[in-house]
């Protein structure tokens, strides 16, 4: 989604499935922590505000984005009762080629659990040429990331054939 066209904050609260019940995994990555702190202090507080108990939140810290996607399945297979895991993270643009491998890494990574496993792996990947651009979708002009994240965990442990 294009942040300019809709705020990242915004939801219609109408449309949040019930979530008293169900428990989520967050990985979060420890690069970038000024960054990432904010979005799991965000998607925390939107499960929260939608129902969930905070003993049915389950944190895990991996040292950097690459090792998102190692840290949301070892979640899932540690805890076989989450309803879905939100991996939360920041790369910024720098001068070398790192950006492209790691974001491609994690993208695949994501993607590839989502083929494989039976709950949703939720992309919380802020993917920015510049740290201030990945200030303004943690908390900044555009919203926070983490709340998307936490809503589209909502949503997709929700999910049902209709």
């Amino acid at each position: 989604m294009a942040t300019a066209y809709q705020h990242l904050s915004d939801y219609d609260s109408d449309k949040i499935p019930d979530a008293s019940e169900m428990r989520f995994g967050i990985v979060v990555s420890e690069w970038n922590n000024s960054i990432t702190e904010r979005l799991l202090e965000s998607a925390c507080a939107t499960l929260e505000k939608h129902g969930v108990k905070a003993d049915n939140i389950h944190i895990r810290r991996v040292p950097g984005s690459f090792e998102l996607t190692y840290g949301a399945r070892k979640l899932s297979d540690e805890d076989e009762r989450l309803d879905a895991v939100i991996v939360l993270g920041c790369v910024v643009r720098g001068d070398t080629p790192h950006f492209d491998y790691v974001c491609s890494g994690v993208t695949q990574g994501i993607t590839q659990l989502n083929l494989q496993a039976k709950i949703p792996f939720i992309f919380g990947l802020l993917t920015t040429d510049t740290m201030q651009q990945a200030e303004d979708r943690a908390g900044g002009r555009y919203g926070n990331k983490g709340d998307e994240a936490a809503i589209s965990a909502i949503k997709m442990a929700g999910f049902s054939w209709i």
